[in-house]
C-alpha cells in the first residue's frame, strides 16, 4: 500500500534509527517497500540499506533528483517521502492507517490528498521548543510544511502534479505549493529530526538562513543561487 522513499548521502549515523521505525508497519503490511536513493555516499549507507532489506538505488546528488528517482522505483499506491535524519514516532502507523481508511471511503476523491507529520527536534533545549512552535504556526497560517516533516501523497496525485523537480533546494516547498493547502492533511504524530545543523550553525543563524532562502524562492530567485546561500557558512 505504502512506499517509503528516503534520499541519502553519508547517512549511516541516522539511517538505522529511521529504518527501525518502519519495521512494525512493514510487518503489519502497511508498508509495501522501502526505497533508499543514494547520491554517492562513501560511508556505510549502502550496507545498512541492504541489511535492512530496502531497495537501494543510486541517483545524481541532489534531494529533488533523488526523490524523483525513488518515486519512480517505488511500487506503492501511496508514497511517503522521508529524510534520512527524520524518525517517525511510535503510533504513527495507526494514525496513517486511520487516515487512509477514511480517504478510501471517498473513492477516487480520496486519492487527491497528501499528509505531513508534526515537526519536532531531537533536542531538549528551549531553542528547539521555540522553533517547533514557529513551525507549527507557519503550517497553520500558510499551510507550508518542509520536507523534514515527511510527505505522504497518493501516487495518482504525485503523477498528476509532475512529481519532484530536479531542484538543488526548495524541492519540498515547490511540491507542497503545487499540492495546495486544501489537499494537505496535518497529522498529529511527530517526525523527530536531528538538530545537528542547528547545533552546528546556531539556532538563530540557521533559522534566519532558512527564512532568507524561502523569501528568495518566493521572489523568484534561481534555486541554484539560493542553494549557495543555504550552504554558506
Amino acid at each position: 500500500m505504502l512506499s517509503v522513499v528516503i534520499p541519502t548521502l553519508n547517512a549511516e549515523k541516522s539511517l538505522t534509527r529511521v529504518l527501525a521505525a518502519l519495521i512494525r508497519p512493514t510487518v503489519r503490511g502497511l508498508i509495501k517497500d522501502v526505497v533508499i536513493v543514494d547520491g554517492g555516499s562513501t560511508d556505510g549507507t549502502e550496507r545498512i540499506a541492504e541489511t535492512s532489506g530496502a531497495k537501494f538505488v543510486s541517483a545524481p546528488k541532489g534531494r529533488g533528483t533523488q526523490l524523483a528517482a525513488g518515486a519512480q522505483a517505488a511500487r506503492g499506491e501511496w508514497l511517503l517521502f522521508l529524510h534520512a535524519d527524520t524518525v517517525l514516532q511510535p503510533g504513527w502507523e495507526e494514525e496513517v492507517e486511520t487516515l487512509l481508511e477514511r480517504l478510501e471511503k471517498r473513492g477516487e476523491k480520496g486519492l487527491d490528498f497528501a499528509a505531513v507529520f508534526k515537526f519536532a527536534l531531537d533536542d531538549f533545549s528551549l531553542w528547539a521548543r521555540m522553533l517547533e512552535g514557529i513551525v507549527s504556526w507557519r503550517c497553520r497560517l500558510f499551510g507550508l510544511p518542509y520536507g523534514d516533516q515527511g510527505l505522504m501523497v497518493s501516487r495518482r496525485l504525485y503523477d498528476q502534479l509532475g512529481g519532484y523537480r530536479p531542484l538543488q533546494i526548495m524541492e519540498d516547498v515547490d511540491l507542497v505549493r503545487r499540492i495546495g493547502r486544501r489537499r494537505l492533511v496535518f497529522l498529529r504524530s511527530p517526525a523527530v529530526t536531528s538538530p545537528e545543523h542547528y547545533l552546528n550553525d546556531g539556532y538563530i543563524a540557521r533559522s534566519s538562513r532558512n527564512a532568507l532562502c524561502l523569501m528568495l524562492y518566493y521572489l523568484g530567485v534561481n534555486p541554484d543561487r539560493i542553494a549557495r546561500v543555504y550552504s554558506r557558512r
